[in-house]
């Protein structure tokens, strides 16, 4: 008879109640499994990992927790404290270093991503009792106050100068296609515009940049 309902087939009730009780079941294995995985990953993230790079010309080995940034590898286990630590989110520049000749904020990376690197710091560029042209034209323009910025602010206008020099334009670049641009005034605050400086000493900042393009 059309309609009627065969007493050998599942009720819908019985249907749901044995649908609820196998998702029970299952999120009650996964809860129990859960645990002894995230205890096997983060034991493993927290493994010390060891790798080589080069700091300021001289080869080192580390052997760091995986979790740790490039600026504190510099600073809590190197004591290359001139790198400094000001925002932590890669907002001021005050942690820019070099690496493989590039500018980089290094709280914003891992140690472990630089194996095989040739990392620079503000205490590697002077050469003996010979500073760097940056750092000098930074003295003679008196391109600081408190101090805390410069060391990011010296290897962020020493990355820059190179990043021109290869015909990289920048947001301000008349001709982007160009191969040469003139370090103006406003190129020069363009391309800085990472590095904050809280006490405003950006004109002497920028004197100081203009001054050691033009002797390079």
């Amino acid at each position: 008879m059309t309609g009627a309902i065969d007493p050998f087939l599942p009720t819908r009730r019985q249907v749901l109640e044995s649908s609820s009780a196998l998702a029970l079941a299952v999120s009650s294995g996964l809860a129990e499994a859960a645990p002894a995985a995230t205890e096997i990953t983060s034991a493993a993230a927290h493994e010390p990992l060891a790798f080589d790079l080069t700091i300021n010309g001289r080869p080192m080995q580390l052997r760091l927790d995986t979790r740790t940034t490039l600026l504190d590898a510099l600073r809590e286990h190197l004591g290359l404290t001139g790198s400094k630590k000001g925002c932590d989110h890669g907002q001021c520049g005050a942690c820019t270093v070099l690496v493989n000749g590039r500018r980089i904020n290094a709280c914003l990376t891992l140690a472990v991503m630089h194996q095989g690197d040739d990392v620079t710091t503000i205490e590697g560029l002077a050469k003996d009792d010979d500073l760097h042209p940056m750092q000098a034209a930074f003295i003679e323009r008196d391109g600081f106050q408190c101090g805390y910025c410069t060391p990011g602010q010296i290897c962020s206008a020493i990355g820059m100068l190179q990043e021109a020099r290869l015909g990289w334009p920048s947001h301000v670049s008349v001709d982007v296609g160009a191969n040469r641009f003139a370090l103006t005034d406003d190129e020069i605050r363009e391309r800085m515009s990472g590095n904050i400086c809280r006490c405003s000493a950006y004109p002497n900042i920028v004197a100081a940049i203009r001054d050691a393009a033009e002797k390079a």
